[in-house]
Parts: C-alpha cells; structure tokens; sequence
C-alpha cells in the first residue's frame, strides 16, 4: 500500500497546476496523472474485494428495503462510477447499506417506483446542499442521537431478519408487531431454513474472527507462507460471497434431488436495469398516483434520508481520513452522494450512501485511489448480466444470516459506559432516540436533535462560574456570555456579593468571554450600579478587546477594567483600607492603568 505521503504528493501538484474550480469538481485530475502500475494493481485487489462482498450484500439489503433483490445490484455501481470522479477519499465506496435500506422501507410503502423516485430526490436535496455548501447543518447532529438511531437500526434490521432465518411466512414490518408474531408463530419454524442460517451465521463468525486474528505477511516469509496467507485473507475479506455461494449450492443439490427443505430468493430479472427517467408517477390496479400524492406519501422521508445518507457517508470518509492521515472536502463529498443518488435513479437505484463496512475491506485491502471502485461496479454488472439466474437458487435464511452478522457491530454496547463516565447528561439524546426509532425513525431522530438542541441552550444559558472567596470574592464565568445567561450571571454575582451583610466587591475575570451582545451590556450595566447603590465595587479584569470596545461604547457609570488579577485586587484591597497581599511589587498603580485602558 502506498504512504499516505504518496498520496499527497499525487494531490499537492495537480491542486496548484489546475484552476481551483475544475481541481474541486474533478479531484481526479489531482491523482490521475501520477497512477502507477502498483496502484493498479492494488486498486484491482481492492476492486475484486468489495465486489464478492457486495454482491451479497446487495441482494440482502433489498430483502431489508422490501423490494426485488435485483434493485439491491442495481443501487450497487452507480456510486462506484461516480465517486472515481468526485469522490475525495480513496477509501470510501458507495451503495446499499442496511440503515438506508431500513428508511427505504419505511417511506417507500414496498414499491419499487417511490424508492427511485425517493433516490432522485434525495440526490437533488444532497446536490443542493452541496452547491451552497451547508454540510455544516449536519453538525447539529450530536454523536448520540447518531450512535442512538444506529443502535435502534442494528435491533430492527437484525431481528427484522429473523423471520427469514426460521423461515416464518405472513410477519408483519412494524417492530412491535413483528416481535409478537415472531414469537406466536416460533411453532411454525422451519428446520431446514434455521439449521442453515444458524450454520452460515456461525461460519461467517468464524471466517471474521480468522480475518481479525490472521498475522499481517512479512517480505522474509517462504513463498508458500505468502500463498498460504493470501488464501486464507481471500476467504475471509469474501465470507460473505462464500458462505452464500456455499448456501446455494446445498439448496440446488436438494433441488435436484426432488425436495426442497429452503426458501429460496426465488427468479431474479436478469440483465442490465434500462436507463429511464424516474417515475414522477405510478399507475396501480386501481388509480394513478400522481407525483403529488407519491411526495405526501414519503413525507418525512424527504427530509431523513437524505440527511441520514451524507451523515453516514460523511462519518465514514471522515473516519477513515482520520485513520489513514489524509484530509476529505466535506462539501465535495455532498456533491458526489448527491449526483449518485440522482444518476442511480436513472437506473432504478434506490438511495445510497457510504458503506463502513464495504470501505473498511476495501482500505484493508490496500487500495490507492477511487480507481478501485470502477472494478467492483464492473464486478457487480458483468452479475447482472450473467449470474442472476443462479441467484435464485441462494436460501433467504443465507441473506438473513449475512444482513445479522453485518449490522451486529453497529449497535454499540460501550457506548452508554462511556457517556456514563464522560458526560450522563448525552445519555439523554441517545436514550429518546434509541426508544423513539422503534416508533418511527423521524420522531427518534428528531426527539434527539431537540434533546441536544436543549442540553446546548441549557449550558448556554446557565454557564459553569467559578467564585474563590476571600476579602474581594474573584468569580470567572468557565464559558461565554451571551444574552440568555445575564439572569444566571446576575443571581452568581449578587447571591455572594450583594445580599449578605456587609456586601462585599467583586472582580469578575472574563478571560473566556470572546463577545458580549446588548442583553449582557445593559445586564452588566444594571449590576455596576447595584453595586454602586450598596458601596461597593465590581470590576473586570482580562477583557478582549472586542468585549472592551463594547463596554466602553455603552459609557457604563462606574466601569473599571484592569488587565491582571493582580492589579485589580490591589486597587480594590487600597480602596476596602486594607493592606494587599499577593501583589507584584513592581505594578503600576492601579487607576493609573484603568484610565490608560479607558483612553485607548
């Protein structure tokens, strides 16, 4: 695998060579002109890769979004085409992924014609976002509310599964009262499909646990330990291609035999998804639903998927830049999954996004650039073309026991001990949307938005002060100020200082505070005075010049402003008549040093 310095200096000459504009939109003018024939052929490994893994995967996740497993590989190349372009992480690869899947059949009512129409829409919205560069909005979505909805995800999607691997028929979508049936119907279980799903669960375990505990090939290996361990990472990076491949053939030999114990996928539509605009409208049995009614009908769907789309993408490409010490444009990554989405449309994808563990096999891998992805979307095609109709034979038990042991490690056991050590008052965010998800994922993920969206006002209005007594009480705010906070910083000042007896002068440092607006001015206007009218004195120290000019703009009576701590409490010690202590000796005479202040 090349270094990440490699790569930087593929990026670094062509970003000062080219106008600004076309290095932005086609970041592989950046790495095109210095590909290498090793990067070749690491990007072909990595290419092959991805595809045994997301052909599979792709055919699961349709399962998931409730509609044909043809439209599972027909969401699966577009992205991979698209991202060689605009894509601005080497790592990343784009399409179906379980949690998009799970809001597919949420807001699609099962019909293929609303979910292309639901991926052309969403890639417009993301295109949008993209071109006036708002992918700032999506940091308004705290990692609980992400780490909750994801966690709620894994739970629907995994034992949304289980019908399938029992083999269970006519089990409702909604969470409650599938977990019901699911349990009513467990006397109805069929024996070949859970032997099978339970064996192809445990082998695609195995074949994970032998990837991660497999010993990284050194160059001084014989020749046959360098074979030997390229089978074995072969095998493990395509469990899912195997296990799948092995569940099919068990599944036609019983066919050929005359009995059939599994319930298979059934026929797949072969060949290549035509190119067409997408539906602006569909016509049923009954009526025609015109393009209106199809928007009324996804609703909130409108709004989630595509945001939940770039936050997964983004938080994959930004994780895997972290990892490999490369940077991504954040709103390059919008235009990329945003022109997907809208080209996909055109060939009846439904909305993707950035796969985590798609792109963790293929950074594993050792892929170079984006050029690995122009071989899996090849990969997934030349499937199309060619190996849909042994698809049909592949158990549903097999693509249950895949879609489990790949949205397992989304739920995140460590994430509540974590938030109970760093911060509990997060686990709040997390908890109303990891509950409200199983309801409906708009209302989770918007309880958690507002849930954090009050924590931040809340600490915003109610700022941490820190008050050290002694003759002058000293109180730092630990935050900044701003108009919400005057009546909590009002009740800290007087609370100590003016209502006890005899009141007592103050210093408040304001190290931390960048900006005050009017509500604080005239707040701390109303405060000099109360401490005028009670004899005593409230002065500030280590003002900001911005916060300087603002008070002395507002001609405050009786505001004094020192620049140390020291100054300060030696001015207010002389005034009180006592002697100061912990006074540099050489400082400048304290109204001396105010009134210089007041002149600049």
């Amino acid at each position: 695998m090349p270094s990440v310095k490699a790569w930087d200096r593929a990026m670094a000459p062509r970003a000062r060579c080219s106008p600004v504009a076309v290095r932005r939109c086609l970041p592989i003018l950046a790495w095109l002109p210095s590909y290498s024939a090793r990067w070749l052929r690491m990007d072909l490994i990595a290419g092959l890769s991805v595809g045994l893994t997301v052909i599979p995967q792709a055919l699961a996740y349709a399962e998931v979004a409730g509609l044909p497993p043809q439209y599972g590989l027909y969401s699966a190349f577009m992205g991979c085409f698209v991202y060689l372009f605009l894509g601005t992480s080497r790592d990343v690869t784009l399409g179906p992924t379980a949690i998009m899947s799970l809001l597919v059949s949420f807001y699609t009512v099962h019909e293929p014609a609303y979910a292309v129409l639901l991926a052309f829409l969403s890639g417009c919205i993301q295109l949008a976002m993209g071109f006036l560069r708002l992918g700032f909005l999506l940091d308004f979505i705290s990692c609980p509310v992400i780490k909750g909805f994801t966690s709620a995800a894994a739970v629907t999607i995994g034992f949304g599964q289980v019908k399938n691997l029992l083999g269970l028929q006519n089990i409702p979508r909604q969470f409650f009262l599938q977990v019901y049936h699911i349990f009513l119907s467990i006397g109805d279980t069929r024996v070949g499909d859970a032997v099978l799903g339970l064996v192809c669960m445990v082998l695609l375990l195995l074949l994970k646990l032998m990837r991660d505990h497999t010993p990284p090939v050194h160059p001084e290996m014989p020749l046959g330990a360098r074979l030997s361990h390229g089978l074995v990472w072969t095998a493990t990076t395509a469990r899912n291609a195997l296990v799948v491949s092995f569940s099919a053939l068990v599944a036609y030999a019983f066919e050929e035999m005359g009995s059939q114990p599994f319930t298979l996928t059934g026929a797949i539509a072969g060949g290549l998804p035509p190119m067409r605009i997408p539906p602006f409208s569909v016509t049923t049995a009954n009526r025609t639903v015109s393009f209106t009614q199809m928007v009324q009908d996804m609703g909130a769907g409108l709004a989630v998927v595509p945001l939940m789309g770039l936050l997964e993408s983004l938080a994959v490409a930004k994780a895997f830049a972290s990892q490999n010490n490369y940077r991504i444009d954040t709103n390059q990554e919008l235009l990329a999954i945003g022109l997907t989405n809208t080209l996909g449309s055109l060939v009846s994808s439904y909305p993707v996004t950035g796969s985590f563990g798609r792109t963790a096999v293929n950074a594993q891998s050792g892929v170079c650039t984006p050029a690995g992805g122009l071989v899996t979307g090849v990969l997934v095609l030349l499937s199309l073309s060619y190996l849909t109709p042994l698809f049909s034979f592949i158990p549903k038990s097999a693509l249950a026991a895949v879609i489990i042991m790949a949205v397992a490690p989304l739920f995140d056991t460590k994430i509540f001990g974590t938030l109970w050590r760093v911060k509990r008052l997060d686990l709040l965010p997390l908890g109303a949307t990891f509950l409200l998800c199983f309801w409906e994922v708009q209302y989770g993920i918007l309880a958690g938005a507002l849930v954090s969206l009050l924590l931040l006002l809340h600490s915003a209005a109610r700022p941490e002060t820190q008050v050290r007594e002694g003759p002058v009480l000293v109180l730092q705010p630990a935050s900044g100020l701003h108009f919400p906070a005057v009546e909590a910083l009002r009740e800290a000042i007087a609370r100590p200082a003016l209502e006890v007896c005899p009141p007592r002068s103050m210093i408040l440092v304001c190290s931390h505070v960048c900006s005050v607006d009017y509500t604080v001015v005239l707040g701390l206007g109303q405060l000099l005075e109360d401490f005028h009218k009670r004899g005593v004195r409230l002065v500030f120290v280590g003002l900001r010049v911005p916060v300087l000019r603002a008070l002395l703009a507002a001609d405050l009576k009786g505001f004094q402003c020192f620049s140390t701590l020291e100054e300060a409490e030696k001015y207010l010690m002389q005034d009180l008549g006592l002697e100061p202590y912990d006074i540099c000796e050489d400082s400048d005479a304290a109204p001396e040093h105010t009134a210089t202040l007041l002149q600049a």
